[in-house]
């Protein structure tokens, strides 16, 4: 089932729902015709979209907005963090083309910041899917929700079949922590499954987590893996202050233990625009690198 195809299930089952958008179509392009005037779209103006979704969930209503991330995020800010947070507003927030997905758009386009914004508000939870299959289990799950959420849209081909079972707070164990284990979640999933198999064929047992939700977060998986492991790997497309890197150290701080981290995110720098396998190249993000970097990592252990 796509996208739209979930939307309009929702929306036809219960008539809190309705769909907002500020000019960006590109997932719901469909829907217009469908749901008539449960479908509103206030052009090129993220604020007034959030103001009005704060004022609809007032009402009774659950709105689900759409915007490019970066505007969304960081246009918004304000109205999403006092509107919306403050009153923890069950709106749901989806951020389109966020982190590499953005692909040949220039740093005004790029969201790798995103997910440390919008975590820092109260009440307001962000989720995460790995790719169209890992959206399509959880999103009715997210939508329902009484909490403000932030969604990460990816609707990337999936090329693994997710746990159908899903628990706000609860990653997704794709293998067990191991040697070493791998933290990921949302667009760079794929990469770090294909990565595990590489690293495997050398003959070092692997683990790869998919954080679901990153708030909640599973704390408790991510403290067995600086435990158990010999080398965590965390895997992400976002700047490495405010997102998994961050929050690993943090939970790592909170419950006073230590261990080896490797960290491949984006050292607060924006990415150079391209095609996404091209982007995927230079920086050294597709599975063969990422399988370098982690022996490298070890040899030095």
């Amino acid at each position: 089932m796509t996208y739209e195809e979930t939307l309009l299930n929702i929306i036809k089952s219960d008539d809190r729902f309705l769909i907002m958008t500020s000019e960006n179509r590109a997932s719901i392009r469909n829907l217009p015709d469908k749901v008539g005037k449960r479908f509103i779209d206030t052009g090129i103006s993220e604020m007034t979209q959030i103001g009005m979704a704060a004022g609809l969930a007032k009402r009774g209503k659950i709105p689900i907005t759409h915007a490019l991330s970066a505007f969304l995020t960081m246009r918004a800010f304000e109205f999403i963090r006092t509107d919306i947070g403050f009153p923890a507003l069950p709106v749901k927030l989806v951020g389109g083309f966020p982190g590499l997905l953005s692909e040949a758009n220039g740093a005004t386009h790029q969201a790798l910041e995103d997910i440390s914004l919008m975590r820092g508000i109260p009440n307001l939870n962000v989720f995460c899917p790995a790719d169209d299959n890992d959206l399509e289990i959880c999103l009715e799950h997210i939508l329902q929700s009484p909490s403000p959420y932030y969604i990460r849209f990816n609707n990337r081909k999936a090329e693994y079949e997710h746990s159908k079972e899903f628990k706000e707070g609860q990653a997704e164990i794709i293998n067990d922590v191991n040697y070493v284990t791998i933290l990921t979640y949302g667009t760079l999933f794929t990469e770090s499954l294909k990565a595990k198999e590489l690293i495997e064929r050398t003959g070092i047992k692997t683990g790869l987590i998919n954080f679901r939700t990153l708030k909640p977060i599973d704390e408790n998986i991510i403290i067995r893996s600086i435990k158990q492991s010999r080398l965590t790997v965390i895997i992400e497309d976002h700047f490495s202050t405010g997102g998994l890197f961050t929050i690993t150290a943090e939970t790592a701080l909170k419950n006073n233990i230590t261990g080896k981290v490797l960290n491949i995110s984006f050292p607060n720098r924006w990415f150079k625009p391209a095609l996404f396998n091209d982007i995927l190249k230079y920086e050294k993000l597709t599975p063969e690198d990422i399988k370098k970097r982690v022996l490298k990592e070890l040899s030095k252990i």
